[in-house]
């Protein structure tokens, strides 16, 4: 059984990924229609934009609440995270 992992943080980060959803789903019926690749690749790097800011939100969230006295096992999780940023 696993535990719920909550932070104050996590809804806001739920709000942002549902509108980087919606904003996808949007981006995939201007390819269907066949919109112009520009416009469609401005559209996707501004997903993408969404997408990055919710996982350093979510990242730096966890480096704050979570990672705390644990020595060596800190120190690697915190090397594992560095490489997502």
């Amino acid at each position: 059984m696993t535990q719920s992992h909550q932070h104050a943080t996590h809804p806001g980060i739920v709000k942002r990924l549902k509108r980087a959803d919606g904003h996808l789903r949007h981006v995939i019926g201007m390819i269907e229609e066949g919109q112009p690749c520009t416009d469609i690749a401005v559209q996707l790097q501004a997903v993408e934009k969404a997408v990055v800011a919710a996982k350093r939100a979510l990242i730096h969230d966890h480096i704050d609440h979570c990672l705390g006295a644990g020595g060596d096992s800190d120190l690697t999780e915190m090397k594992a995270l560095a490489k997502l940023l």
